[in-house]
């Protein structure tokens, strides 16, 4: 009984910890950002100056939300190697678009009018006055961060009920009040620099775990947690054992999530926020590395926890605590808090990013154009920030729900709607140079569209990812369209092509 109160209160000093450094980050940038008159641009883009380090695993701890740590390790201990193929399809998104969308978004970004936000980007592009585009993609921004913001909150909510047996919607307030304050507080720059340290912190954790759960089960007197059942298929990348369509919609559909990569408004802003040339290489590289550890581990915490748990985690329907439950049986307390700390670190990474790209939207793309023309830089600045308050808010409702579909269910849900919206428009704009403003329009209702209804009708029937279809309408809405409308002008073509050459002084 004391031994258990001491690892209570261990873990407990581990998360209290991390919380307050999270919160002393905003509290630092919200006082800078006061002595600064950077105004919009510094508190939604970080005013252009983000390093390569920073930049990068900002990138990819936004990217990878609690469901690397909780959601694809429980599919995988659950289901086994079939799932793998959704850490290979993020892999060969993450590093197409560092290497193709990255540089080129970064450097027609600042070409097209110095634009902050994925909306004003494709408006500015195109040189167009009209708000329309900018609007329908700030409104599905807001409706789809509100579901992907919910998968962090839930994420909280299962940890601290887990760990510290608290009731999990008062863990999921906790956690909401804790990531809208720093998010309100220091903006874009206090949100990349705890995506940084998280980014490192998740990094550890699943290095750490596996490693030494391994060694802890090559001793002798090691008995799992639970009889180890091992179906035929479990090791067998095809998860019905044959070459038949349950394989191959597992497949499409574990490749398909590289397609989200395209589409990612709270990830493209990063390689928007990168400060030179340079730096943008050194981000690449960073990121890419960082991702490929991060996924493989992932998947390796599924395989090992399942020689290492047994089935215990399986008739409750707990298979996404398997990195939790491993964490707290192999290493000490204080160790375990402080590693347990990357869930959580994983859950406000993501989170911030969301409410900081979905609030930057609304005030820049939606207040300023079709409300307020004349905002002052401060009136936009709190604009986005009682947007911040008003999806985190719906975002912890559907959290609390009781028929709330669980961590990768909300992702895979968001990561589709996103991917196959955006995604298409991102690709032609910065590569097609015939590709048109009411192109980009169509792309994207099509894409958002489609999606939402693979999902409510096909989704079940088919065992397809609804990304695939979407993405696919998507482009071809958007190239049919483009095609049919009026070419673009000599100084729309004249700002592309001037937009996508390397330079090493293109700097905001």
């Amino acid at each position: 009984m004391e031994s258990g109160v001491i690892m209570f209160n261990l873990e407990l000093v581990a998360f209290a910890v991390y919380l307050l450094l999270v919160l002393a980050v905003g509290v630092y940038f919200f006082v800078k950002g006061n002595k600064s008159e950077g105004g919009d641009k510094d508190y939604f883009l970080g005013g252009r100056k983000m390093g390569g380090w920073v930049a990068a695993l900002s990138a990819g701890a936004s990217d990878m939300s609690a469901w690397v740590l909780m959601g694809l390790p429980g599919s995988i201990y659950l289901a086994g190697m079939g799932q793998v193929w959704i850490s290979v399809g993020l892999l060969i998104g993450t590093i197409c678009a560092w290497i193709f969308v990255a540089p080129r978004l970064r450097r027609l970004s600042i070409r097209a009018n110095d634009s902050i936000t994925i909306p004003q980007f494709l408006t500015n592009r195109f040189q167009s006055k009209s708000p329309a585009l900018q609007v329908i993609c700030a409104v599905i921004f807001v409706v789809v961060y509100c579901v992907y913001a919910a998968s962090s909150i839930y994420a909280c909510g299962s940890l601290f009920n887990t760990v510290f047996d608290m009731e999990p919607m008062i863990a999921m307030i906790g956690a909401t009040i804790i990531i809208i304050l720093y998010t309100f507080l220091g903006g874009f720059n206090a949100v990349c620099w705890t995506d940084f340290f998280q980014g490192m912190l998740m990094l550890a954790a699943l290095m750490a775990a596996p490693i030494v759960a391994l060694f802890v089960m090559n001793g002798a007197d090691f008995v799992p947690a639970g009889e180890v059942v091992t179906s035929a298929n479990y090791y067998n990348p095809l998860s019905s054992g044959k070459f038949d369509w349950a394989s191959i919609s597992d497949i499409l559909s574990g490749l398909g999530w590289g397609l989200g990569y395209f589409g990612m408004p709270h990830i493209l802003v990063r390689y928007m926020s990168v400060k030179s040339e340079k730096e943008m290489k050194k981000s690449r590289v960073i990121g890419i590395g960082w991702i490929v550890i991060i996924l493989f581990m992932a998947s390796v915490v599924g395989l090992v926890g399942h020689q290492y748990l047994g089935d215990s985690l399986v008739a409750d329907g707990n298979q996404s605590l398997v990195f939790v439950f491993m964490v707290r049986s192999v290493f000490p307390a204080l160790i375990s808090g402080i590693l347990l700390s990357a869930i959580l670190a994983a859950s406000m990474s993501t989170a911030d990013s969301q409410l900081l790209a979905s609030s930057s939207a609304f005030a820049s793309d939606v207040y300023k154009p079709v409300f307020r023309k004349n905002a002052s830089n401060k009136e936009m600045l709190w604009a986005g920030r009682a947007i911040v308050v008003v999806i985190a808010v719906v975002a912890l409702l559907i959290a609390v729900n009781p028929n709330c579909a669980g961590i990768m269910a909300l992702v895979e849900c968001a990561w589709a709607a996103f991917g196959a919206a955006f995604g298409p428009a991102i690709i032609l704009a910065l590569f097609w140079k015939r590709f048109t403003y009411k192109g980009a329009i169509a792309g994207i209702i099509v894409g958002f569209a489609v999606d939402a209804l693979w999902y409510a009708f096909l989704s079940t029937s088919t065992g397809l990812y609804e990304i695939i279809p979407g993405f696919i309408a998507s482009m071809i809405a958007a190239v049919v369209v483009s095609l049919i409308d009026k070419a673009p002008s000599e100084e729309v073509v004249a700002l592309f092509e001037e937009g996508i050459k390397p330079t090493e002084d293109v700097e905001a």
